[in-house]
């Protein structure tokens, strides 16, 4: 299936950019793909979801935050208030009913960010469910700044950036001070988590970036009952092989049965 060409989201908010969009038509609840710190909505997880609702007629929304893929702006810019802010603008945007939201890595830290300005502000249709792929929850803070070794941190300190080495791109990743220090204002593991819905947590133990143990804190966070946490034993960060496919779309499957509130 080749990929249709992307719409534009401009966000006025400076600096002005246009995100890139990716809108299926289709029936409730809709799929919300929330990508990770340096993927795009090409991604075989994305494009997969994407290719279960046009098979079942659900409608699908993908999106590439500011700095990634085909969007506009910087990515060395980019913080949490700011790809945050952009999920909820694509979201209050293009959602059209109840949305089971997907969030990979740091996509699912910016899910439950997403559930909570939700309810707070009530301008935009429900969550139902939340499928997160090892969720990244604090990643900036808890698998980065406090794993760092010093000599990184007084390098952040002193030049405002480092070049991280990657094990998924060639070129290093730039880790801002900015990035570190916006991530403070998101901290989510020091309290209890309300998504608002029911959540499935996918997590490889054999994740390199997001060690399975931080998801069963995250389990431990959250305030509701209807949280299920699947291990996958030779799982690992990406868990995009056909195995690991299967289990994302039978989470959101099930989620989608469940009825929208109110």
């Amino acid at each position: 299936m080749s990929d249709r060409a992307p719409v534009f989201l401009t966000i006025r908010t400076p600096p002005e950019r246009d995100i890139a969009v990716r809108y299926r038509e289709g029936g409730s609840p809709g799929l919300f793909w929330l990508g990770g710190f340096k993927s795009d909505m090409k991604g075989t997880k994305a494009q997969a979801l994407d290719r279960w609702a046009q098979t079942h007629g659900r409608a699908c929304i993908r999106f590439d935050y500011s700095g990634h893929g085909e969007s506009g702006g910087a990515f060395v810019d980019g913080t949490l208030s700011r790809w945050l802010e952009e999920s909820y603008e694509v979201y209050k945007h293009f959602a059209r009913g109840p949305q089971v939201a997907i969030g990979s890595s740091m996509g699912g830290w910016l899910a439950l960010l997403l559930a909570e300005r939700l309810r707070e502000r009530k301008d935009a249709p429900p969550l139902v469910g939340m499928v997160l792929i090892a969720p990244a929850v604090d990643f900036t803070e808890e698998l980065m700044w406090r794993q760092f070794p010093e000599a990184v941190r007084r390098e952040i300190d002193a030049k405002g950036i480092w070049l991280r080495p990657s094990s998924y791109d060639e070129a290093p990743y730039p880790i801002t001070k900015a990035l570190i220090e916006d991530g403070r204002k998101h901290l989510m593991m020091g309290r209890l988590i309300e998504p608002g819905c029911p959540v499935h947590i996918l997590q490889g133990v054999k994740d390199p970036d997001v060690p399975w143990r931080h998801a069963v804190e995250l389990v431990a966070r959250l305030s509701r009952d209807d949280v299920v946490l699947t291990l996958v034993k030779d799982g690992d960060h990406r868990l995009s092989r056909p195995e690991d496919i299967e289990r994302m779309i039978a989470a959101v499957e099930e989620l989608s049965r469940i009825e929208s509130p109110g």
